[in-house]
């Protein structure tokens, strides 16, 4: 995959086109809830995307984001937090797959019993795990640490389009009205790359330690972390 960056100046090469994070990922994973709904429409000229590229099975979700260097999503907050998305209460016309399958719930793994509630319960305990807390510094490398950027980035098979870095482009510079508003749409669309908080050292693991005589743990929830002694 490297030899293909060949070709591409050294500050514009990058691995993956996509993004993990854009608002077309948000859109897709909460189609069945509004007011998403009416902005995928939206964002789809005023009708639902193909019905096979809508989210309706989580086995073939995780299949395609381990199989395809196209399809990086990241979960978002919902799935450790909200089980309506699973489900399409307001009965939105979905659509047919090429395969014939009418499209409505959230097809879900076999050990949440066919329960969005029970997904999420299970999906929760696995975010808040000791292997999740214990390997979390990985992901914060990742996203907001060394492996953000530069060689570590490409060694770790981490390097998005450069237009999803911060300061990769000073748009009030671009005369051209054409180009700038193409860019702008490019950032807004495909997702942009956070801060890099810590850009030279890897961020130490967050197993329990010993603080000042206290014992703190820490905890992961719903995307965010808790200290609790």
């Amino acid at each position: 995959m490297r030899s293909d960056l060949d070709g591409f100046p050294e500050e514009e090469k990058f691995l993956f086109g996509s993004h993990y994070s854009s608002p077309g990922v948000v859109l897709h994973y909460l189609i069945r809830q509004e007011p998403f709904t009416s902005m995928h429409i939206s964002l789809q000229s005023g009708r639902f995307d193909c019905a096979d590229r809508l989210f309706f099975d989580m086995g073939g979700c995780w299949k395609s984001c381990n199989t395809s260097t196209s399809d990086v999503k990241e979960l978002i907050p919902e799935f450790f937090t909200c089980p309506e998305i699973f489900t399409n209460t307001n009965n939105f016309p979905l659509g047919v797959t090429q395969s014939k399958m009418s499209i409505d719930n959230v097809k879900l793994p076999p050990w949440a019993k066919g329960s969005p509630h029970e997904f999420i319960r299970m999906h929760r305990l696995a975010l808040e795990s000791e292997y999740v807390s214990n390997n979390l510094h990985h992901w914060i490398d990742l996203i907001f640490g060394f492996k953000q950027r530069g060689s570590a980035a490409l060694s770790a098979h981490n390097l998005f389009h450069y237009l999803s870095y911060e300061g990769a482009v000073d748009i009030d510079k671009i005369t051209d009205d054409i180009e700038r508003k193409a860019i702008e749409g490019h950032i807004q669309n495909f997702g942009q790359t956070p801060s890099q908080l810590i850009p030279k050292e890897p961020h130490p693991s967050i197993n329990p330690k010993e603080i000042d005589g206290t014992l703190l743990e820490v905890r992961i929830y719903s995307g965010t972390l808790f200290f609790s002694s």
